[in-house]
């Protein structure tokens, strides 16, 4: 193991130093980084601008030899200045790094869970209805170009929806039956089993989505959003039994029952949480003490019931308590959300398209996350649609490919329920070339923040990239790339590393 880590790492180290010099060469010969200078009317300014970024960029070297001089300040951990605005790179950085890196997680994460969660039933019900749907709409996705789903989202998610929130948020009826309709196809192509059962679901789920529709308009909900104990009640018991349904099977009583014991004490718990969460010290540090306390409490009550297996009754648990957890943070941000829109800066205009955050407002620890929010959900949706396709594509082939394996058809012919064939045996084998695609993404998705950040206007490293190249600066090109190199190396690495992870038959050898 250690002597493949270390291949790998100097093989890393070449490789980026051999990207770092390619990156250098076309910057330093692609233009004069003084051009700028011309904008300045002032001779006595132009002249000691020009000496001071002369000296800094070493300008006066050949560029092999300010190469290697970059290169040494990179290794000491000094990335130079920018030659237009005469900033410290590394200052530069620390401010823009947290929010690409905000913008690139909430995404990855998004389209890793919803895209394998959908390539997997599509898998399940391969040539159904739903699979087609799935099947075109991924095309689809996977073939537009990312500033074109970017200005498309601006348009119709932000303003648009901000003019349908001003004036009402009222649901027309012909889409209160064509969300109907919709939920309908959707419930009968997923839906298992003979003709009239598939129906009978297609109709209930048509009625209940349409329903809801109908109860989003009706409530207002949209503009005063909330889930809320009548809500949360059945909510719970669903995620109770769903999860023990997924990891431990509903025949599980043990595991039932914890499950379900963590979801009525996360009800129970609901009203006296609101006075935490309204005090005037919450904060980030407090979220992440309750988050500890509910996986411990759920870990508690698993093991608690005892059973054969307490760890698998403390994981279901563990999950249910998060997952509740999860429920009640978004529950008591979306209490706020009125207040938020109706806040003098925000004009009732929630939904931004433009920069990462509004520097004006001021307000509660949920003001400042409903803001987060705002200006996070269009150029999240822009980034994460087109990851979305390729997760559900590979997923949907891996699982195909291991369905049809010998050690499946074993399984089955042992006895064994249709749940542990496809979460023990299936998934875990399925998602190992998704550790490779998860690594190469990281790198593609920081490269479509590039165009991303251009569209709304996000101050993060795609912008700086691109003020660098249009200002032929060095520095922040080559800081940029250093960090996306940096970043896809890691995570490659990391996907090696995982496979041995998630089959344990893989070996990491010299």
């Amino acid at each position: 193991m250690l002597v493949f880590l270390f291949r790998r790492i100097v093989a890393s180290i070449l490789l980026l130093l051999v990207a770092s010099f390619a990156v250098y060469m076309m910057m330093a010969y692609a233009g004069d980084p003084l051009g700028f200078l011309s904008e300045i009317t002032n001779p006595t300014e132009r002249a000691a601008i020009e000496r001071d970024v002369t000296s800094a960029l070493d300008l006066d070297s050949p560029p092999v030899v300010r190469y290697f001089t970059w290169l040494g300040n990179v290794l000491t951990g000094d990335f130079g200045i920018s030659a237009r605005t005469r900033q410290s790179i590394n200052s530069e950085l620390a401010t823009r790094i947290p929010i690409t890196l905000k913008l690139v997680v909430a995404a990855l994460v998004l389209s890793i869970v919803i895209g394998v969660t959908v390539g997997i039933v599509t898998a399940l019900r391969q040539y159904t209805g739903f699979d087609y749907i799935v099947t075109f709409s991924t095309f689809v996705f996977f073939s537009l170009p990312v500033f074109w789903i970017a200005v498309i989202l601006k348009d119709v998610g932000g303003i648009r929806f901000n003019d349908w929130l001003r004036d009402g948020a009222d649901i027309p009826p012909w889409m209160m039956v064509a969300g109907g309709v919709a939920a309908g196809i959707v419930g009968y192509s997923v839906a298992g089993g003979r003709t009239p059962r598939r129906a009978a679901i297609g109709a209930g789920t048509a009625i209940a989505g349409g329903g809801l529709l109908f109860y989003l308009s009706v409530s207002d909900w949209f503009l005063r959003p909330g889930i809320g104990l009548p809500v949360l009640v059945p909510l719970a018991v669903g995620i109770a039994v769903g999860a023990t349904a997924i990891l431990a099977g509903v025949r599980n009583k043990q595991a039932l029952y914890s499950s379900l014991t963590t979801a009525a004490i996360g009800c129970a718990l609901y009203l006296p949480l609101q006075r935490v969460f309204d005090a005037d010290g919450m904060d980030w540090l407090w979220t992440f003490g309750l988050a500890i306390a509910a996986l411990v409490s759920g870990a508690l009550v698993g093991l608690a019931w005892g059973g054969y297996d307490k760890g698998l009754s403390a994981k279901v648990s563990m999950l249910v308590a998060f997952l509740i957890g999860i429920v009640m943070f978004v529950d008591r941000m979306m209490q706020s959300w009125q207040d938020y829109s109706s806040d003098p800066v925000i004009r009732n205009r929630p939904i931004k398209t433009i920069g990462h955050q509004e520097a004006r407002l001021t307000g509660s620890f949920w003001i400042i996350n409903d803001d987060t929010f705002s200006h996070l959900i269009l150029p999240t949706m822009a980034l994460m649609l087109i990851s979305l396709a390729t997760y559900t594509r590979y997923s949907r082939a891996s699982m195909l490919e291991v369905l049809n394996m010998d050690y499946i058809r074993t399984a089955r012919a042992k006895g064994l329920t249709e749940r542990a064939v496809i979460v023990r045996h299936g998934l875990r084998n399925a998602l190992i070339p998704l550790a490779t695609i998860v690594a190469f993404d990281i790198g593609g998705m920081l490269g479509g923040a590039v165009i991303t950040e251009t569209v709304f206007e996000w101050n993060g490293m795609g912008r700086m990239f691109i003020d660098g190249l249009r200002d032929l600066d060095p520095n922040p090109v080559m800081a940029a790339t250093m960090v996306v190199g940096v970043t896809a190396v890691i995570a490659n690495l990391l996907a090696d590393l995982m496979y041995s992870v998630l089959d344990p038959r893989i070996r990491i050898h010299a």
